[in-house]
């Protein structure tokens, strides 16, 4: 159901991708004070598409992101870009750019003085940085404030601005490590929005490196979840969410429910699962797991229902109901004491039918159980 971890093709020069990333390692320190930063870390990415390093802080996503930059290399395994192997390129021969979470704008600059900069560093005449900065304007929605100097202008304005003056060489890859961190709610997930537009307006490939899941589920065509140096699991955005291969994946992402259940049959990557509750469900397997015994299964609260008792595949005491305007939760525990959420939406003159402290019964939907390697 998700992609193989260590996807990276033997093949170099495979038509569609533009980086590769094989065996990577990167240890900081000596010593006892060693830091493996990256373990073993392989990855393909395709030409033209939003990919996302997703994880917490020190799961390594920086450290790929540099690597791939130029401004750090491995300490083994290879990068290539297009087929060149330029795990030890300086920065400046990578047709590569990078937005950071500082923008670093020069501030007694206009705004077309700022994104025309880089294109006058690389020595282009002066009627092809004017009409460069011109098309740049108008793809990121710039061009009343383009004598604007970058301090008079807002936050947001101030990232369209660094992200046009990375976009102006036609970089092949463009580098984006968490540059929506500074702005406000309102107006990252605007800019989420906008850096999906950019990048498929351009068709450039955006690598971009987050700790927010939602970031990460909102723009992405594939996301690589991370965690301590490593790729744990790799997927478009639904596979990620629906079907998680590992613990901290289905934990990491989004609202989930964990049972424990045994394995009563398993083929053609679904298992029979016998739960807590006496019942037997069908449950998805990650690629290449055949189990046996007990195992951990997840469920989304929002494929579950709250049903009469005896009518799902679970039971449970509701102990608590939250309102949260578009939906409501209902907190319940099971007849094994494990915790468990449903979400439902809310509908228009509502009444509610269950009330705390009841017996109610639980129905899963049809495909909704993911079985997760521990």
């Amino acid at each position: 159901m998700q992609d193989n971890v260590n996807d990276a093709p033997a093949n170099a020069h495979a038509p569609g991708v533009d980086i590769i990333a094989q065996n990577v390692v990167k240890i900081f320190g000596e010593g006892a004070g060693q830091v493996r930063a990256l373990d073993d870390v392989s990855v393909t990415i395709h030409e033209n598409e939003f990919f996302t390093l997703l994880g917490p802080s020190g799961c390594g996503k920086t450290t790929l992101l540099r690597l791939i930059a130029g401004f750090d290399h491995p300490t083994s395994g290879t990068i290539r870009l297009e087929g060149q192997d330029i795990s030890h390129l300086p920065p400046y021969k990578r047709p590569v750019n990078t937005v950071f979470q500082n923008y670093a704008l020069f501030p007694h600059m206009t705004v077309a003085q700022n994104i025309g900069f880089g294109l006058e560093m690389l020595g282009r005449s002066n009627s092809d940085v004017a009409d460069v900065v011109d098309k740049m304007l108008a793809l990121v929605r710039m061009g009343e404030l383009r004598d604007r100097r970058t301090d008079q202008i807002s936050g947001g304005q101030q990232q369209r601005v660094a992200l046009a003056r990375a976009l102006a060489p036609r970089p092949k890859v463009l580098l984006l490590d968490e540059p929506l961190s500074a702005l406000d709610y309102k107006l990252r997930k605007d800019m989420q929005i906008e850096l999906k537009r950019l990048q498929h307006e351009t068709g450039i490939t955006f690598i971009f490196v987050t700790h927010d899941q939602e970031e990460a589920l909102t723009m992405s065509d594939r996301i690589a979840v991370m965690s301590r140096g490593q790729i744990l699991q790799i997927g478009s955005p639904r596979q990620i969410y629906d079907h998680p291969a590992e613990r901290f994946v289905a934990d990491f992402i989004g609202d989930t429910n964990f049972l424990i259940a045994d394995v009563t049959s398993s083929a053609g990557g679904k298992a029979r699962l016998l739960l807590s509750s006496g019942r037997e469900v069908n449950a998805d397997l990650p690629e290449g797991m055949t189990p046996s015994g007990r195992v951990t299964a997840v469920v989304r609260p929002e494929h579950a229902t709250l049903v009469t008792p005896g009518e799902g595949e679970l039971d449970g005491m509701l102990e608590n109901v939250v309102y949260l305007g578009t939906d409501t939760h209902y907190h319940l525990k099971l007849s094994d004491n494990a915790p468990f959420v449903v979400r439902s939406q809310n509908q228009r003159n509502e009444d509610e039918v269950f009330a705390v402290g009841e017996t109610v019964g639980i129905a899963l939907e049809s495909d909704s159980l993911q079985v997760l390697r521990d």
